[in-house]
C-alpha cells in the first residue's frame, strides 16, 4: 500500500524569503524520506495553492492525503482556515481520503535551533554576557496560544538559567521592543531576544528592528530550515497518516455500465 502523499501548507508572504524557506524544507523532507510524495503549498500570497497540488496529484493517482499546516499556534488559522481548506478539497476532490495532521506546535526539540541560531547571532555580535532574553513570537488572541509561548519561554530560560519573558508581535502585549525596555528597566543591559518563527518576513523583521531600537544586544535569526523541524514535520504526518485509516471511505468513482 503506498503511503499518503504530503502536502506542507504554509501561511505565506509577500516576502520571497517566506517561500524559499519553505521550499528548502521540503527538499529536506524529500532526502530525509525519498519513499514520500512530498509537495508544498501556501493558503495566502504566493502560488500553488492546496487545491492546485490536490488537484495535481490526484490526476497522477494519489488516493491519500495528509495536509500538515505549517504553523506554530494553533490559534485562528489552524482551527478556521486549515478544516474550511480540508472541507473544501474533499469537497472538490471526493475520490480522495484527505486529512488535516495537527500543526507543529511549540514543540521542545524547537529550541534546540533556537539556541543554534542565537549561538551564531552572538558569535557575530561578539556578543560575550547575557543577563536577560526575550523570546519573540506571532502574538494571538487565544489566550492558550500565548499560554504555549510562555511555557516554551520558561523552559529556555531555564536552559540557561536566564530570567525571560515572553513577547508577541501582534494582537497581545507585551511586544519584543517593551520587553527589552523592561529588562533594561530593571538594570539589565544585555538582552538577547530569540526569534521564534519558522521563516523571514514582516514579523520577524519588525521583532529584530523594534527589540535593537529598545537595546537589545542581539537577535537571532528565525527557525528556518534544520533537522528538528523536519522530524517534527514527519511526526505530525505520521500520527495523521494513521487517523487516515478511520476515515470515512471516499465517493467512489462514478463506473460506466455497458449495455448489449
Amino acid at each position: 500500500m503506498t503511503a499518503p502523499a504530503l502536502v506542507v501548507l504554509a501561511h505565506g508572504s509577500r516576502d520571497p524569503r517566506s517561500a524559499a524557506t519553505v521550499h528548502a524544507l521540503v527538499s529536506c523532507l524529500r532526502e530525509m524520506r525519498d519513499d514520500l510524495r512530498i509537495e508544498a503549498s501556501f493558503l495566502d500570497h504566493c502560488p500553488p495553492t492546496p487545491y492546485q497540488v490536490i488537484g495535481k496529484l490526484e490526476a497522477e493517482g494519489v488516493e491519500e492525503i495528509v495536509v500538515l499546516p505549517l504553523l506554530l499556534s494553533s490559534a485562528f488559522h489552524a482551527r478556521v482556515d486549515i478544516p474550511a481548506v480540508v472541507d473544501e478539497a474533499r469537497g472538490r476532490f471526493p475520490q480522495l481520503r484527505i486529512i488535516a495532521s495537527d500543526v507543529l506546535g511549540y514543540d521542545d526539540s524547537l529550541l534546540d535551533v533556537l539556541d543554534r541560531r542565537m549561538r551564531a547571532e552572538l558569535k557575530d555580535g561578539r556578543v560575550r554576557e547575557l543577563d536577560a532574553l526575550v523570546l519573540a513570537c506571532a502574538g494571538s488572541s487565544d489566550s492558550q496560544a500565548n499560554a504555549a509561548v510562555a511555557r516554551l519561554a520558561r523552559l529556555w530560560g531555564q536552559r540557561h538559567k536566564l530570567p525571560v519573558t515572553a513577547a508577541f508581535t501582534t494582537a497581545a502585549s507585551p511586544s519584543p521592543a517593551e520587553a527589552v525596555l523592561q529588562w533594561r528597566l530593571e538594570g539589565r543591559r544585555h538582552v538577547a531576544v530569540g526569534s521564534f518563527f519558522l521563516a523571514p518576513g514582516v514579523l520577524p523583521d519588525r521583532a529584530e528592528t523594534t527589540a535593537r531600537k529598545a537595546g537589545a544586544v542581539a537577535v537571532s535569526r528565525p527557525l528556518g530550515v534544520s533537522a528538528e523541524v523536519a522530524r517534527l514535520v514527519l511526526l505530525r504526518y505520521g500520527v495523521a497518516g494513521l487517523d487516515l485509516l478511520t476515515l470515512a471511505a471516499p465517493t467512489p468513482r462514478p463506473q460506466l455500465v455497458r449495455t448489449a
